[in-house]
């Protein structure tokens, strides 16, 4: 037994100390950080892989900002791939492989498909891909027999406007105007489809100039696995979908079983990019970054609605556990990022999480209020309201049960199956509007935080920074104190 020497703080321990700044205005600073060395995000925020904070319309939202989401585990690999799709097609100059039906389909199966789908419209197709129509739920809406075909009602290929593979994005615009058009086919040289361009993508492609893309235009998404050997079947799935970066969602990184993980992905994916956690010391992120890990997710116990530290009597507070992980990935000499997950309160905690060496932050309970996360608000005592549940808590651990039955089959007599020990609570938080008001806020906090550090970057946020411990009366006067709020 032993004691570390070492005071540990948390972010409500410090302030940070102000700096000579060159900066006339907070528009002169960067707020662009790295998530992986091959990711960057205009935002350095990611929502949390919780299930009552992400999924596809989180991810989506998150993403239009310069952020990124990051899906939860608890679904099927099915559904989880399905709701990377959403991401996938919600923008992008052309999609890929848009979705068809074969040309011998009624107007009962249309209907089933683009319900399933999501999508108001299918390219109809023969059986060596050729397309042969066009059809959309406005020819299906008010057709009096579903058993009818759907040639009857899909347009013919001769009165459909194609593009070819080449097009650029200013001229598939003007087609799409000239002729009035909501979808535009790409063919390619032999008739075959090759893709899809709608009027809708090309309009949010021209407003969403900081939003978190891909290479081909689309919205960049995480997703979080766990480190079963089953894992690795839905890691190869989602990145088949199109997911930017796995998140191993394992409530303590140090662990053999997610160092195996890591080296399992690396092994059966080559370009995959993993983030790897949680830990909260100089060793777990040394030997995650060892394992090749490409980040680190830092935090034991921090989150409002966390338990670990009380049920387990283990943790580090977090101001210190991302000082220390950040040493633990400067010995290895790799540079790779780190993601301060949990405790952030204000987008002043977000400034002093990232000077302490994070590159960007994981948000939950603040983001479980808005409009996209998943659940609908309810009204209590007047005020609306919505439920947010930590990722131990019983009634998450029950449903992680149940989305787990349905890829493996429990061994009979297996305890582990019937007994769950809660690490977290459920809770519920106010309604908060859209996600993108409250990134915006956070982010206005963190331009006023470089400037106030004389840093024009977040690398030179970890450089400049200095940390000033303060006692509980500089804390009370760190609040508004005195007055009555109104």
């Amino acid at each position: 037994m032993k004691i570390r020497p070492q005071k540990a703080l948390t972010f409500d321990d410090v302030l940070l100390v102000p700096k000579r700044s060159p900066f006339r205005s907070r528009k002169d600073v960067s707020t662009a950080s790295r998530l992986t060395n091959s990711i960057t995000l205009n935002m350095p925020i990611l929502s949390a892989n919780m299930d009552t904070v992400t999924e596809s319309e989180m991810a989506i939202a998150m993403a239009r900002t310069g952020a990124v989401g990051v899906l939860h585990r608890f679904m099927s690999t099915e559904k989880m791939v399905r709701h990377v799709k959403r991401v996938k097609r919600a923008e992008g100059f052309l999609v890929d492989a848009p979705y068809t039906i074969g040309v011998e389909a009624n107007l009962a199966q249309v209907e089933r498909t683009m319900q399933y789908h999501e999508v108001g419209g299918l390219m109809v197709v023969d059986a060596d891909g050729t397309m042969v129509g066009l059809v959309t739920r406005r020819d299906i809406l008010l057709a009096p027999d579903s058993s009818a075909s759907v040639q009857s009602v899909m347009t013919p290929p001769d009165s459909i406007i194609t593009a070819t593979a080449d097009v650029t994005i200013d001229e598939a615009r003007a087609l799409l105007h000239q002729h009035r058009l909501e979808k535009l086919p790409v063919v390619g040289e032999d008739g075959a489809l090759v893709g899809l361009i709608t009027a809708q993508d090309v309009m949010q492609r021209q407003g969403t100039t900081n939003s978190t893309k891909d290479s081909r235009g689309r919205l960049r998404v995480g997703a979080a696995i766990g480190v079963q050997s089953h894992d690795i079947e839905r890691a190869g799935a989602l990145l088949d979908a199109g997911c930017d970066f796995l998140v191993l969602d394992i409530a303590h990184g140090h662990a053999d079983h997610c160092i195996d993980m890591i080296k399992a992905l690396k092994a059966n994916h080559k370009d995959v990019q993993i983030v790897a956690g949680n830990v909260a010391t100089r060793e777990g992120a040394r030997e995650l970054t060892e394992a090749g890990a490409d980040a680190i997710k830092v935090g034991i116990g921090p989150g409002s609605i966390c338990t670990t530290r009380i049920v387990t009597g283990f943790g580090v507070p977090q101001l210190t556990a991302i000082m220390d992980s950040y040493q633990g990935i400067v010995d290895t000499g790799a540079n790779i990022p780190l993601i301060a997950d949990g405790g952030i309160k204000t987008s002043g905690d977000m400034v002093k999480a990232l000077a302490a060496g994070a590159d960007t932050v994981m948000i939950g309970s603040m983001f479980a209020g808005c409009e996209e996360a998943p659940g609908a608000p309810v009204v209590r005592d007047g005020q609306k309201v919505k439920i947010v549940r930590g990722m131990a808590s019983l009634g998450a651990a029950i449903g992680r049960k149940k989305a787990e039955s349905e890829e493996v089959t429990p061994k009979d007599g297996d305890d582990d199956w019937n007994k769950v020990v809660p690490e977290g609570v459920e809770a519920v938080v106010p309604y908060r509007g859209n996600v993108s008001e409250i990134v915006y806020q956070m982010v206005g906090g963190l331009r006023s935080g470089l400037s106030y550090a004389g840093a024009a970057t977040i690398a030179q946020l970890h450089e400049n920074a200095e940390f000033i411990e303060m006692t509980a009366a500089g804390v009370r006067e760190s609040n508004s104190h005195d007055v009555k709020r109104v």
